[in-house]
C-alpha cells in the first residue's frame, strides 16, 4: 500500500480509533532494564521517556503525571507528508485540547487527555468531514501517488 501526502486527502480519509486503556509517559528510571509493555519509547539526553499503558506503570511502582487516551489516526500516511501534524494541532488547539503526537511508519499516534478523549474523536470527525466538502481544484488528483 503506498503511503498518502497529500493533506487534504490525509485530512478527509482518516479514520481515528481509540485503543481500550489509559496510557501514561514515564521517565524510565537509569540503570534499570526495560520491562513491561512498553508501547513507544523516545531518548533524549535527559534520559529514557516511555509509554506504556497505566495499570502497567502501576504495577511497576513508576510515577506519572499525565494520563492519555491514545488515538490512531487510521491512514497510511507517508513520513515526509506535510501538513497533517499541523492540521490536527491547529483543530486540537482551536478546541482547547493538549496533543502529544508520536509518528509510526504507517500512522500518527496522538496522546491527549483520557478526560478529552470522546471531544478529540468529535473534532478529527469534524475536521475530516470538513476536508471531504472542500472542492478540489479542476485537473487535480486526490491522491499524492496519482501525481507522479
Amino acid at each position: 500500500m503506498t503511503a498518502e501526502k497529500n493533506l487534504q486527502s490525509l485530512l478527509a480519509g482518516m479514520h481515528p480509533v481509540q485503543r481500550d486503556g489509559e496510557y501514561v509517559y514515564v521517565l524510565w528510571p537509569h540503570g534499570r532494564p526495560l520491562e513491561g509493555h512498553v508501547e513507544a519509547a523516545v531518548r533524549e539526553a535527559e534520559g529514557l521517556t516511555v509509554v506504556l499503558p497505566r495499570a502497567e506503570a502501576d504495577r511497576l511502582g513508576l510515577p506519572y503525571d499525565f494520563v492519555a487516551a491514545w488515538i490512531t489516526l487510521e491512514i497510511h500516511s507517508a513520513l515526509e507528508a506535510v501538513g497533517l501534524t499541523a492540521a490536527v494541532a491547529r483543530a486540537l488547539t482551536d478546541a482547547g485540547i493538549s496533543c502529544n503526537v508520536l509518528a509510526g511508519f504507517h500512522h500518527d499516534h496522538l496522546l491527549v487527555p483520557a478526560a478529552d478523549a470522546q471531544r478529540t474523536l468529535q473534532v478529527l470527525a469534524d475536521l475530516s468531514t470538513e476536508s471531504r466538502d472542500v472542492p478540489r481544484p479542476p485537473g487535480s488528483s486526490a491522491r499524492a501517488s496519482d501525481q507522479r
